[in-house]
């Protein structure tokens, strides 16, 4: 499936064979709405024809939305900032890390894995 849109408390997914569309509740989305952005593909789970969740990719790359500057020498020190993304999810990331970068995130660990090519 393909996510489309969030709708209210709902998300709104199509199904990339059918074109059919699905929503899912807020509820049964869980933490996974922090990664979604439009056109990402995912898995919706089904038990007995009835859906109950969603499960992404393992990574997913976002574009970084707000974050503070890097001052220069800062990234001897390895230490992190807060980085909001396109989706609204917030991570900790290197100093480096600029707005406008886009960057591969882990899905699961909810931590910034590198900056994407």
């Amino acid at each position: 499936m393909q996510f489309l849109y969030r709708r209210g408390d709902e998300f709104v997914f199509m199904d990339t064979e059918s074109f059919d569309q699905v929503s899912l509740p807020a509820d049964e989305v869980g933490e996974g709405w922090r990664y979604l952005k439009d056109g990402l593909e995912v898995a919706i789970v089904q038990y007995e024809e009835r859906l109950i969740g969603l499960e992404l990719p393992n990574t997913v790359e976002l574009k970084v939305a707000q974050t503070d500057p890097g001052f220069r020498g800062d990234t001897a020190q390895g230490g992190s900032k807060p980085a909001t993304l396109e989706t609204g999810a917030v991570v900790q990331v290197p100093l480096f890390v600029n707005e406008g970068d886009v960057l591969r995130v882990d899905t699961r660990s909810h931590e910034y894995l590198e900056r994407a090519s």
